[in-house]
């Protein structure tokens, strides 16, 4: 009988590779295919096309509008991140269809990034959490965005008068996770707005943070981004702190 595996229960607690063993000089085959195939994986996440038409099937019969950015293809997006940030000339056409004169509170830009294996998997099923605790705002067309990057919901936020702008997007894969989501949402969305003036929620995926977790905190920096009229660096997740001021107890 093969002595006990001291590793074995440090494997279970992380998704790392760790204590792999060797055979010879080399790491042992089952490891070697396995990394191989998360490899193959995180590349492959980046090269997925988006089905734009079934995310717009997906969340029927909420309105969407497709656009894209002025990268023309995916290796142009992948060398170019300025192009990434901007939309094309016909994408901005669309959206300029459906700016309304009071504007909106948010809008909501599901983007590919890159990894829309992520956006597929989980995109909409977050979404559909974070609508569920927005009673009461004024929500845009929901824009599916291609070869974009996370600022370009700054432009197109800007290009339909939304008072904050939620970018749902595929996050750069690894070899842990291929298809991690993430969310950037910014206040007063506008071209030329700085990372710092954003705030982040990452990691959602089935070993990462679920919907309901993300959906919950994204909500509460939602109301707070519109009572504050700002994000980024000056908002920080304090809900604990803002709910004792307010006479409550524990988080609901």
């Amino acid at each position: 009988m093969p002595p006990p595996d001291p590793w074995e229960r440090l494997r279970a607690a992380t998704r790392a590779r760790i204590g792999l063993g060797r055979v010879g000089d080399a790491l042992p085959l089952k490891a070697l295919l396995e990394f191989q195939l998360a490899h193959a994986r995180a590349r492959d996440a980046v090269h997925a096309p988006l089905d734009t038409g079934a995310i717009a099937d997906a969340i029927r019969p909420a309105p969407s509008v497709i656009v894209t950015s002025a990268a023309p293809d995916r290796p142009s997006y992948l060398r170019r991140p300025d192009l990434g940030r901007m939309l094309d000339p016909a994408s901005r056409a669309a959206l300029a269809g459906h700016e309304t004169a009071a504007g909106y509170d948010l809008v909501f830009v599901i983007a590919d990034g890159l990894s829309p294996i992520a956006v597929r998997h989980h995109a909409v099923k977050l979404l559909r959490a974070c609508v569920t605790r927005l009673a009461g705002w004024s929500l845009a067309p929901a824009v599916i965005a291609t070869q974009a990057r996370v600022a370009l919901g700054d432009e197109i936020g800007e290009c339909l008068g939304a008072r904050m702008c939620a970018v749902l997007i595929g996050e750069r894969p690894g070899l842990s996770v291929a298809d991690s989501l993430g969310v950037y949402l910014t206040h007063a969305p506008c071209i030329g707005r700085r990372d710092s003036e954003r705030n982040c929620i990452s990691n959602i995926h089935a070993n990462g943070l679920s919907y309901e977790v993300a959906a919950e905190l994204l909500a509460w920096l939602m109301t707070e981004a519109r009572h504050r009229k700002l994000t980024g660096v000056g908002l920080k997740d304090d809900r604990g702190a803002i709910l004792s001021e307010r006479g409550h107890d524990r988080l609901e």
